[in-house]
């Protein structure tokens, strides 16, 4: 059976794709998690499109559309605008063909992606605050400049390139009973669903989109998005889904998860501390919608692609923190004590005592409504986990501190 027919790109394209792209991408490994299969009651199998050499399954699209261009458009140069991962896919691949690139990025690109791209060869512009304003700026100096304009998604040769994510995947586990994508402009769930649906027709397509960034979803239900809010996913905060893509999306993908950002986090966290890898926000987006969509996967071969993994470190640092925190495993405590020697130890003694970490101490002795004999010392400290953490701040009210919820109130001095 073929699904195929009719759609601007086909399964013989992505093969052709594959042949072409195939010694300058990695194939990357397609493997079975124990761990995250327990925990989401299905067979969970993901693919690692962050080991690419530029982190991202960008790479396959962005190399087999300049390997389409004729010998006067790569004389010409190519620009596209990205929010990071076609740009570093189309700069890195460039600079290898000796094609000259200008990336338009917007200004609000995480650090290390508009670095890396720099650090490629290409000439990068930063300009507006969303993707449709480097867009507009992009088309402008292609026309200016007569420079090629390569769509990080709204092109059959993209999408193609795209789509051979599906054929290692199918190849290593043929079994599969659906795949989760992450969509923003829809560029690789196009391609995936075109090579995954042929291949396998009973295979399920499913979406997934950060609850912040609707487009693909509410264009396809007809329903209105005015704008984007922030997002950690910013890889799939695409404000316009392509008409190419949009189109295969509607014949082939069964549903689009969308989820939201403390979801994301989580999923991030968890790949981090289960899998040991490190993936970026639009990645996580598929595990989130997994992990809270259990019944619709419960016993079932799921596919997870794992899209990519550039994020900047601040950003991961604080997503870890703030993950440590909802889990209960980083708590602050505060308390009204004594301005004197020997107190702070006290308090340090019985939180290591129980088996905690000080991560952080903090006196306030400006409070207004206190002593001047008194401070308000505030502890952050790092437990096991949140029954770990119980029964440190149990420890604490046992010498006579009086904690409410997660904190320490200050409701008084203690006795020396």
């Amino acid at each position: 059976m073929s699904t195929d027919i009719g759609l601007p790109v086909t399964l013989k394209d992505i093969r052709t794709a594959a042949t072409a792209i195939g010694s300058h991408v990695e194939r990357t490994p397609a493997r079975y998690s124990q761990t995250l299969s327990k925990i989401a009651g299905c067979d969970l199998y993901l693919k690692f499109e962050n080991f690419q050499f530029t982190a991202s399954f960008k790479e396959r699209g962005a190399l087999n559309k300049l390997l389409h261009l004729s010998p006067d458009e790569r004389r010409r140069g190519v620009i596209a605008m990205s929010a990071g991962n076609h740009a570093q896919a189309l700069a890195f691949h460039a600079g290898r063909l000796g094609i000259a690139a200008t990336l338009v990025m917007p200004e609000t690109t995480p650090f290390t992606k508009v670095k890396h791209t720099r650090d490629f060869g290409a000439q990068v512009i930063l300009h507006g605050q969303t993707l449709s304003d480097a867009d507009d700026k992009a088309r402008e100096l292609a026309e200016f400049d007569n420079l090629v304009f390569v769509h990080p998604y709204d092109d059959p040769a993209v999408i193609a390139g795209q789509g051979t994510v599906a054929l290692e995947f199918l190849a290593d586990h043929p079994g599969l009973d659906c795949l989760v994508v992450p969509i923003g402009g829809g560029g690789l769930v196009s391609g995936v669903a075109i090579a995954a649906k042929t291949l396998r027709p009973q295979i399920d397509i499913y979406g997934v989109q950060a609850c912040a960034y609707p487009f693909m979803a509410n264009a396809l239900r007809g329903l209105p998005t005015k704008s984007g809010t922030p997002t950690i996913a910013e890889g799939i905060a695409v404000k316009s889904p392509g008409a190419i893509t949009m189109e295969i999306v509607r014949t082939l993908v069964k549903d689009i998860f969308l989820v939201p950002e403390t979801d994301i986090e989580s999923a991030l966290a968890r790949l981090l501390e289960i899998e040991k890898v490190v993936v970026e926000g639009a990645a996580a987006a598929g595990l989130a919608a997994i992990l809270s969509n259990g019944p619709l996967f419960q016993n079932k071969r799921v596919g997870l692609v794992l899209s990519g993994g550039n994020i900047d470190m601040r950003m991961l640092t604080n997503v870890v923190l703030r993950e440590l925190t909802r889990e209960g495993r980083i708590q602050s405590v505060a308390i009204e004590i004594e301005d004197r020697p020997g107190f702070l130890a006290k308090i340090a003694q019985t939180i290591s005592e129980a088996g905690g970490n000080i991560i952080d101490v903090h006196h306030d002795r400006m409070g207004q409504e206190q002593s001047a004999k008194s401070t308000t010392l505030s502890v952050t400290f790092e437990a096991r986990d949140a029954v770990h953490a119980v029964a440190i701040r149990q420890g604490l009210e046992m010498q006579g501190y009086y904690l409410l919820g997660r904190h320490l109130t200050p409701v008084g001095r203690t006795a020396p």
